[in-house]
């Protein structure tokens, strides 16, 4: 049988998931909607289109690619589908909202009314001192989000990380509430995958694929398949850098090089007869209609938003543009071209980092509704932190404990280098987004590979098999020591994996010099004037209650640490950034959204890292890239005669210098007690 050529997938639209009016065919009014009205996103519609990468071709915006179907369609088609377009907007539509908002009002009415409960009790000391009433009340309001569905659970996921704003019990509470929701039919998946592919049938597609989901999110479920090899050679120049390799592993596919193939690719692979393709691939597909649902749920927000707004007490949380921020988040993660353009992005930026990587998009194949990606397989951290809190911390194993020391620093590492030299940071970094692998350094030494390959033995990186000996024995803590001491003397290295990076953060100039002034208070012991920047640049500082007490909090915060310990390790961030995010909720001091994800991610960071650690210090970890960043900028900057450092840098080296000249005063202190004990 000779198979059909395979189609390019429609590029033509934002909305490539289903054409607009097409779709009117086949669904009911309301799940155009998302896509008709002059919706919730349309403000940052633009924005995210100039995000998604497209190989150069222009993207369409939502009104674009309507009017450019409608008008290939004859007169009377026309004219029938403005009609329907117009009932579905200003009939159906709303009908369908008020729907939704009566079942909303039935789930948080009772939230509303038994509020008052957080008035009684007694304080729990080791719950924040919170009362036993307000921590019933907690549990009452997750509960009934989590019933809400997909949208108040992205929600609760966001407010999680807003400790600036909201009690930390009731953010604890909030991240980790999880989805239960269940799989949609394998039939929506098989038409999303042939709508991406121009109609291919899916077996056509994949030699393999697994019909249960791997996992299953509030708005899309996860699948692994093995991709044909000749599906990746009909598209060699678009496709062959995501799926080839010049190091085998255990799983790729040895083809031959096509004749097509550019001379820049034969160059790449010595051995011109040969490709090496990762053909196994994870694919992430939306929900149908969550995108009508994630719609209908902003605009009730965006009502109820406005109407609390106008209690004074509660002004100061700015709720509509908050809501405007989360429907931006929304909508990030409602078109899965974005997260692949952030994939990519990420591949540029640790391109030359073995330690950390990211699963490689195939944008040839991303749609709006679905994304494809290279499988990467490794061990989930969580299998790391539990082995590490069966045993205390204190591992029987010398190798078992250095794993967990690479593994922390390596974390912190990638964090800090996508804050302070990037720009660009992945803002959902818990230890489900975050998986180990294993390589060994010598395989991918490019002259051994082309020594290798010239003799055709080429290298093999077998870490894939050194996962597979973890993960079968991951239940057993002392059988996993025993398998890393093993890993540890065949000299395998750890390997982060980051995946899901629909939600980034980018820290404009303001944000990143307010971060910057926590940072800095922390290297000259400056909280007094740590706090007044804070109230001088938060978003509302007439808002701000007690602006000289906060200050004064800030210096006597700083102090304490000060006399403590001398010794910035010594430090626990998390306990330190708890505090200011506490007093920023009580002063009503309100930050970016943006300022507070980066605090968030190095609190969950530095927790992570001393499960792992206890010894973790963060400010150590930040001397090697502050160092290299004041090699590149300082000298560039001398060389240039420039006076302002690019990105904020000049200000980067200034903590730099701070934190060389406190550990040089520690080992000063530290030799000086020696003495006088001798």
């Amino acid at each position: 049988m000779v198979k059909a050529p395979l189609k390019p997938p429609p590029t033509r639209g934002f909305l490539s998931g289903g054409i607009i009016f097409r779709a009117v065919a086949v669904t009911t009014g309301p799940a155009v909607a998302g896509a008709n009205h002059g919706n919730f996103f349309s403000k940052h519609s633009s924005q995210a289109v100039q995000r998604i990468e497209n190989n150069g071709k222009h993207t369409f915006t939502p009104n674009e690619v309507q009017e450019n179907r409608l008008e290939e369609k004859p007169l009377v088609i026309r004219i029938c589908l403005r009609i329907w377009s117009m009932i579905d907007r200003y009939i159906l539509e709303p009908l369908f909202t008020l729907r939704r908002f009566l079942h909303l009002l039935a789930l948080f009415a009772p939230v509303a009314i038994t509020a008052p409960a957080t008035c009684f009790g007694r304080r729990k000391p080791d719950h924040d001192n919170e009362r036993t009433g307000s921590l019933w009340w907690y549990r009452f309001l997750v509960r009934q989000m989590e019933r809400a569905g997909p949208t108040f659970i992205k929600l609760a996921q966001w407010a999680a990380s807003r400790t600036d704003i909201f009690p930390n019990e009731l953010c604890h509470l909030l991240s980790k509430l999880h989805s239960q929701v269940d799989p949609h039919p394998f039939k929506a998946t098989r038409r999303t995958i042939e709508h991406a592919f121009g109609g291919r049938r899916l077996e056509d597609i994949f030699e393999d694929l697994e019909e249960q989901p791997l996992g299953i999110g509030a708005i899309a479920q996860v699948y692994k398949a093995k991709l044909r090899p000749d599906i990746v050679l009909e598209h060699f120049e678009d496709l062959m850098y995501d799926v080839a390799d010049r190091v085998p592993t255990v799983d790729s596919v040895t083809v031959s090089m096509p004749a097509n193939a550019h001379p820049r690719d034969i160059v790449a692979h010595p051995r011109q007869d040969q490709l090496h393709l990762h053909t196994t691939v994870a694919i992430k597909i939306l929900h149908p209609r969550v995108h009508v649902i994630v719609l209908r749920d902003l605009k009730i927000m965006k009502f109820f938003a406005k109407c609390l707004d106008l209690i004074p007490t509660v002004h100061w949380l700015s709720l509509p543009e908050e809501v405007e921020k989360f429907g931006e988040m929304m909508e990030d993660q409602l078109d899965l071209r974005i997260e692949a353009s952030n994939l990519k992005q990420f591949q540029r930026n640790f391109e030359n980092r073995r330690t950390a990587k990211f699963p490689r998009p195939l944008m040839q194949y991303t749609t709006r509704d679905m994304l494809m990606e290279e499988f990467i397989e490794g061990v989930p951290l969580k299998v790391f932190l539990d082995a590490a809190r069966v045993y205390g911390g204190k591992r029987a194993y010398d190798e078992g404990k250095e794993f967990d020391t690479r593994i922390a620093d390596i974390g912190l590492d990638s964090f800090l280098h996508m804050l302070i030299f990037d720009n660009f940071i992945h803002a959902d970094l818990h230890p489900g987004n975050i998986m180990i692998k294993f390589y060994k350094p010598g395989t991918y030494n490019k002259f051994r590979q082309y020594l290798q390959q010239m003799i055709n033995r080429p290298l093999v990186d077998d870490g894939t098999i050194a996962v597979r000996r973890l993960r079968a024995v991951k239940d057993d803590p002392e059988a996993m020591a025993l398998e890393l001491s093993k890993l540890h003397h065949e000299g395998y290295q750890a390997q982060l994996i980051f995946i899901d990076a629909g939600l980034v953060t980018t820290l404009n100039a303001v944000n990143r010099n307010n971060f910057l002034e926590l940072f800095r208070a922390l290297a000259e012991f400056d909280g007094y004037r740590a706090g007044e920047l804070m109230v001088d640049r938060c978003r509302r500082p007439d808002q701000v209650i007690n602006k000289e007490i906060f200050a004064l909090k800030m210096q006597k915060l700083i102090l304490d640490i000060k006399q403590r310990t001398f010794q910035l390790g010594n430090v626990k961030i998390e306990g330190l950034l708890h505090s200011v995010m506490q007093m920023v909720r009580e002063h009503h001091v309100k930050l970016e959204g943006d300022f507070v994800n980066v605090v968030i991610s190095i609190l969950l960071l530095e927790g992570i890292g001393r499960q792992l650690n206890p010894d973790l210090d963060l400010f150590k970890s930040a001397l090697p890239i502050l160092r290299d960043l004041g090699t590149r900028d300082a000298g560039r900057a001398a060389i240039e005669g420039v006076k302002d450092i690019r990105g904020s840098g000049g200000a980067w080296i200034k903590v730099w210098v701070l934190l060389e000249a406190r550990k040089w005063a520690t080992i000063q202190r530290r030799e000086t007690d020696w003495e006088n004990m001798l």
